[in-house]
């Protein structure tokens, strides 16, 4: 079975993470899902792999969300119901309390490994973190019209956590790089569907200052997120169009050193 989580280390001061973008279970674990593969791979976010590749420090994440959920706090990282599963019925029984360990030595692996690189980077300069995601606008169904696109934007750049003030400069600058790069009919915002999750929040508490986290999400539009297929050339547009955003960032990180 692959590893967790890889981290590809070409140190630089721009970090693409996709925390989400895992399906594989460990055996445990899929005894006990009530879930079909079809629902979990819906509710993943699949192919944002492909969009860190625009630096060369990176971390993918290979477990599945619904093994371990590393953009929620340690205690909500284990979905306990529906309330914490967009309605669905997680479990078939309760997860023996072995496989919960060990499903939370992986969360606090995953933290550590990425502290110790992101606080010896953050030792030499000011850095940011794109915290790649993507989510569904269908979820009436695939006959169903979608979401509103007033209030689901293509792209939604997550800020919640960040001291904007701060960091005004970078953000507007990334935003205005990324609006340029996309064509035109494309929407850009910043905090209208998602304002990031923990492990944005938890970025930018603890690199106050020094760390800038964006929790990117990607409507999937590049994909039908009922039956699964991807248009992989609209994700290589996408990535090009993250990839314009790079000079921008490094400019701004220059600057605050």
């Amino acid at each position: 079975m692959n590893p967790p989580f890889v981290v590809l280390d070409d140190v630089c001061p721009i970090l693409a993470t996709a925390i989400h973008a895992g399906h594989s279970l460990r055996p445990e674990i899929t005894e006990r899902l009530a879930l079909d593969e079809e629902v979990r791979f819906r509710e993943e976010d699949p192919y944002t792999d492909l969009l860190t590749a625009v630096v060369p420090f990176r971390v993918v994440v290979d477990r599945s969300r619904f093994e371990i959920d590393l953009n929620r706090p340690r205690g909500e990282a284990i979905y306990a119901g529906p309330d914490q599963a967009w309605g669905l019925q997680v479990w078939k029984e309760p997860l023996d309390p072995e496989a919960v360990e060990t499903s939370l030595d992986i969360y606090d692996w995953f933290f550590q490994e990425i502290g110790q690189r992101l606080d010896a980077l953050a030792a030499l300069t000011p850095f940011v973190v794109l915290d790649i995601h993507s989510y569904n606008h269908r979820r009436d169904g695939a006959d169903h019209p979608p979401a509103d696109p007033a209030a689901n934007p293509d792209i939604n750049i997550g800020t919640g956590s960040l001291d904007r003030t701060k960091w005004a400069s970078l953000v507007d600058r990334f935003t205005e790089d990324l609006a340029t790069a996309l064509p035109s009919t494309a929407t850009v915002a910043e905090n209208v569907r998602f304002k990031g999750g923990h492990f944005s929040q938890w970025i930018d508490e603890r690199y106050a200052g020094r760390g800038c986290a964006l929790a990117l999400e990607f409507k999937k539009i590049f994909m039908d997120e009922w039956s699964g297929e991807v248009n992989l050339a609209h994700v290589g547009r996408l990535r090009e169009a993250l990839s314009a955003t790079v000079p921008g960032l490094l400019s701004e990180i220059q600057g605050r050193r």
